[in-house]
Order: C-alpha cells, then sequence, then structure tokens
C-alpha cells in the first residue's frame, strides 16, 4: 500500500489550480501533441461534474461546439493542463449538472453569481 502512495506522489504534478466547483466557466489550457509538434488548446465550458478524491479528482467540462455539445473529462493531477481560468462564478444549487445535457438555448444558460 506505501508503495502505491510513493508512486503517486512523484507522479503528482503539484500544481496550484484556482478554486471552482459545478457551474463555473472555467477555460482550461491543456497541451496537445500533434506527431512531433506541441500546442496548447484553450476548452471553455461549463463545469458539470467534479468527481474523485485527491490525486483522482476529475472535473467534467461542456461548451457547445457548433450547435452540438460537446464534453471532456480533465484529471486535475494531468501534467498536460497548464493553466485553468475561472471566468464566471455559477449561481446553481446541484453539484452535478447533468441536466443540461437536455436543455438547449437559453434555457441553458446558468445566473453569474455577484461577486
Amino acid at each position: 500500500m506505501d508503495l502505491i502512495k510513493i508512486a503517486e506522489e512523484a507522479f503528482a504534478t503539484k500544481k496550484e489550480h484556482p478554486a471552482f466547483k459545478s457551474g463555473d466557466t472555467v477555460t482550461v489550457s491543456y497541451r496537445i501533441k500533434e506527431g512531433n509538434k506541441e500546442r496548447v488548446q484553450q476548452y471553455r465550458g461549463v463545469v458539470i461534474s467534479i468527481s474523485g478524491d485527491g490525486d483522482k479528482k476529475r472535473f467534467t467540462v461542456r461548451k457547445i461546439s457548433e450547435n452540438i455539445g460537446v464534453e471532456r473529462i480533465f484529471p486535475i493531477e494531468s501534467p498536460f493542463i497548464e493553466s485553468i481560468v475561472v471566468n464566471k462564478v455559477g449561481k446553481v444549487r446541484r453539484a452535478k449538472l447533468y441536466y443540461l445535457r437536455a436543455l438547449t438555448g437559453k434555457k441553458a444558460r446558468i445566473k453569474e453569481k455577484r461577486v
């Protein structure tokens, strides 16, 4: 059991990310490798769920791309994440926002929390 923890600590990135929760609109800068080239892709969308604990924590971001909903799961401790920027703080009453999958247009909007 201790060997597993030692291995997890060795691969941990120890990056500091801002605190965010479900309903927030975030921009994730993700490093992508294409052949022998590397580039950073910006992925902006609404966080619909956060699951896991500790090093295995991951979050799902949903965005609309050309009228099609696209979801992507990012591990928090991924070495490919350059940065996470919180653009808007959402006002929601749920931890998992899976109901947004069935909504389109103005119904799918989330109110912004005044800070």
